[in-house]
């Protein structure tokens, strides 16, 4: 939306975008069940006279996950170019100039360069904005298309896309004050754009607390007996711990971005943004292991037990996309080089 502040955050959280889609990648290799079959998921050439089942929220997470996927990378690679290119020209050694040179494509800063960039930047971005809103609206009608008590819900899908950007936003928020205390970036990431950031985040977040409340008073208000017997049940039986957590650091913990003070608080802001990643993981597990505890029969329930495996699998993504961000962080710069000079030459024009 041309917000000259994205610039201190939009390198590093397009490259988290494209870890954390990478960890999602791997998902429906377990969902799958079997794996020599993920194929199936995929549009092949139907030589064997067997269609993917497009009924299935499984192929809706492979195309939305790889369309995704391929527009960020897209998105985050035209705008490395110019960075690539000033560090091909600044290496000392032969090889890392080689290395640099290759995905630089020959870039030297001439006029028809910048506004070739320019024009495809824009471009991309204008298919990813209602992207984003797609891929999120999908992955909430995986859940509310189907009839199980908890799922079943119209909110779904704005509900998601409002969840996806105010996790993201805080997980932007806490590398952002990582960064700018480790690499003394204080210059760069100003408390304007904490401050603009952690004003978009408190937006999202009350539309996500919006969406815990209308739940409520939709199972109340349809009259479902199934409904309301789970939203009762998670919210004062066994689970109830993980229903709990989620509003206090959700709906509440957010509230205290109201103010200036804290929202240019890097210490808060790390803190709140943690507290957000645990509440937003709490959602996820309140929305499936939860839901799945209560289906519509009182006999039938059966609350969810951790087991070691749930644990690994919650924890061992971690590996993956935190190597990713670290191998990032070591070889490309994590803030737009090129950009961050024009918008502060700018500035430095309109304040004068």
């Amino acid at each position: 939306m041309r917000q000259s502040w994205r610039t201190a955050f939009s390198r590093f959280a397009e490259a988290m975008t494209l870890f954390a889609l990478a960890v999602a990648g791997l998902f429906p290799l377990f969902h799958v069940g079997r794996v020599e079959l993920i194929y199936y998921t995929i549009p092949y050439p139907n030589t064997m006279n067997l269609f993917s089942q497009w009924r299935s929220p499984l192929i809706w997470d492979a195309v939305a996950i790889s369309t995704y996927g391929l527009v960020s990378l897209l998105f985050w690679y035209i705008d490395l170019i110019p960075d690539l290119a000033s560090m091909r020209d600044k290496a000392r050694t032969r090889v890392a100039k080689f290395m640099y040179a290759i995905p630089a494509l020959g870039w030297r800063g001439d006029a028809h360069h910048w506004q070739g960039l320019h024009r495809t930047a824009f471009f991309l971005a204008a298919i990813a904005t209602p992207l984003v809103i797609s891929v999120h609206s999908v992955v909430g009608l995986d859940f509310a298309i189907s009839q199980l008590p908890g799922w079943h819900h119209t909110i779904f899908p704005p509900f998601f896309v409002a969840g996806a950007i105010f996790s993201g936003l805080a997980m932007v928020m806490l590398f952002a004050a990582l960064f700018r205390s480790a690499y003394k970036m204080q210059t760069i990431i100003t408390d304007e754009h904490m401050n603009k950031a952690g004003i978009l985040m408190l937006i999202t977040g009350l539309l996500v607390t919006y969406g815990y409340l209308i739940e409520i008073f939709g199972a109340w208000f349809s009259g479902d007996t199934y409904e309301w017997a789970y939203s009762v049940e998670r919210v004062l039986g066994p689970l109830g711990w993980s229903f709990w957590g989620m509003m206090i650091f959700n709906a509440v913990v957010v509230q205290l971005l109201w103010f200036r003070s804290v929202r240019t608080n890097p210490t808060a802001m790390v803190l709140i943004s943690l507290a957000i990643l645990v509440g937003m993981w709490l959602e996820r597990f309140v929305i499936i292991p939860v839901s799945l505890s209560y289906p519509f029969l009182e006999n039938m329930w059966d609350p969810f037990t951790f087991g070691i495996w749930d644990i690994l699998t919650v924890i061992s993504p971690f590996g993956l996309f935190l190597t990713a961000m670290f191998l990032f962080i070591r070889f490309v710069p994590v803030i737009p080089i090129a950009e961050t000079q024009a918008t502060m030459i700018e500035e430095a024009h309109h304040v004068k």
